[in-house]
């Protein structure tokens, strides 16, 4: 092992402490959750990442995703036209140019409420629910809702992974609020996977592969970055999932999915306005910090992890170039980081830290998407607004955490 993988492995334990730190070093998480948490990140990384099958048996579950996207978007691209996906009247200036998020993206939002509402009612995601809680309670203690919203986070985005178990939000500990929050800002979903995928394919060998894994590995991280940072609370009993479910919440499955549809609009409507005012605040804080110290809030953050970066295991001369990467991530979003990457050539970065920044890239955790899941979640559960509000800026600290770790992680099984 070299001396960087050996600086990799002491990031990783260094972030999960920063985790505990930031929570105030609470008591209440067993030894048993941090060890599973570390040695399921890098037994799955190194699964993915060399077992050829593996790969295979979760691209077929992305592909499922995919084909979710397709067909979202053969709805899209008649209502819309070419600004919802279809054929464009114009040359492309550049991979991704023609993408416009509400046209294209949040419209999933619909389909995956209306699906949800109709698996809900025929019995399969109870079913599914009670499944998780008995794997993810033997590893981290973890009731079945919390893990199977952890695990659809995987392959969907913050707000629809929280949609699909609608039912049980309000019931969910505020420990397992909090981690279903972070693993939604520290997984992408399928759809923004093929998106990025195809920006930075130019400079990332295998970038679906890789993508797909990052997310898969972010899922543990999240867990662990959360209950070390918020515990669940002494006497707290997890959700299980089975307990308490609505017998009926629709009358027949056409009642699911015309009511999903409906519950999927108003939450669409909620996260655009979320998203436009997260990013005008933004704005507003850069319009007045950059005349009077040349700084902006991205750059800020830039500085602040450049630390992280190091401890991921990239080498001190490219710290400060991951660091501001990530920082332009957390403040703006990855989309844009991505994208200056692949602009860039690879920003001047070795093969290594180039693949380690593409890992810690790989998450919705940024102001932006902040907007959008306590927009959507609020909407979903009003009855836990003050809670959901109150957790969204620690859940972007903790998923930030999270990814890192992912990007550590590669960096230990990654020889330079």
């Amino acid at each position: 092992m070299s001396l960087l993988q050996v600086q990799s492995a002491i990031g990783l334990l260094l972030l999960a402490t920063l985790a505990w730190a930031l929570g105030g070093f609470r008591r209440g998480v067993p030894m048993r959750v941090v060890v599973s948490g570390l040695a399921l990140q890098l037994a799955l990384a190194a699964l993915l990442l060399n077992v050829p099958w593996a790969r295979w048996i979760f691209a077929r579950i992305g592909d499922g995703v995919n084909a979710l996207a397709t067909a979202t978007k053969a709805g899209t691209s008649l209502v819309f036209g070419y600004l919802g996906g279809g054929p464009l009247p114009f040359p492309e200036p550049y991979p991704g140019a023609s993408f416009i998020l509400f046209f294209q993206a949040l419209p999933l939002v619909l389909v995956v409420g209306a699906l949800s509402s109709v698996l809900y009612h025929w019995g399969v995601l109870p079913a599914i629910v009670k499944g998780m809680a008995k794997v993810l309670r033997r590893l981290f203690g973890l009731g079945g809702a919390a893990g199977f919203g952890v695990a659809a986070n995987v392959f969907v985005g913050m707000v629809e992974a929280p949609l699909m178990i609608r039912a049980w939000l309000a019931k969910l500990t505020r420990s397992e609020m909090f981690v279903v929050m972070t693993a939604g800002l520290a997984t992408i979903s399928g759809n923004t996977l093929v998106v990025y995928a195809l920006i930075i394919s130019p400079v990332v060998p295998d970038a679906a592969g890789q993508l797909l894994t990052a997310s898969l590995v972010s899922a543990p991280a999240a867990i662990l970055a959360a209950l070390l940072m918020m515990p669940p609370a002494k006497g707290e009993i997890a959700t299980e999932g089975g307990e308490g479910i609505p017998e009926r919440l629709y009358d027949s499955s056409m009642d699911a999915l015309v009511r999903g549809t409906q519950d999927g609009l108003n939450l669409l409507l909620g996260i655009m306005a979320s998203l436009i005012v997260f990013v005008a605040i933004v704005a507003l804080i850069n319009l007045a910090l950059e005349p009077l110290t040349g700084l902006t809030l991205q750059g800020v953050m830039g500085w602040v992890l450049w630390p992280v970066a190091w401890a991921m295991g990239v080498p001190m001369a490219e710290a400060a170039t991951v660091g501001a990467s990530l920082g332009v991530k957390m403040v703006v979003n990855e989309f844009v980081s991505y994208l200056a990457l692949a602009q860039s050539g690879g920003a001047g970065l070795s093969d290594r830290s180039r693949l380690i920044l593409t890992y810690a890239l790989c998450g919705f955790s940024n102001l932006g998407s902040v907007g959008i899941m306590v927009g959507g979640m609020t909407a979903m559960c009003p009855e836990r607004r003050a809670d959901i509000v109150k957790l969204g800026l620690p859940s972007l600290i903790s998923a930030t955490i999270a990814c890192c770790m992912t990007g550590a992680v590669v960096g230990v099984l990654t020889a330079p």
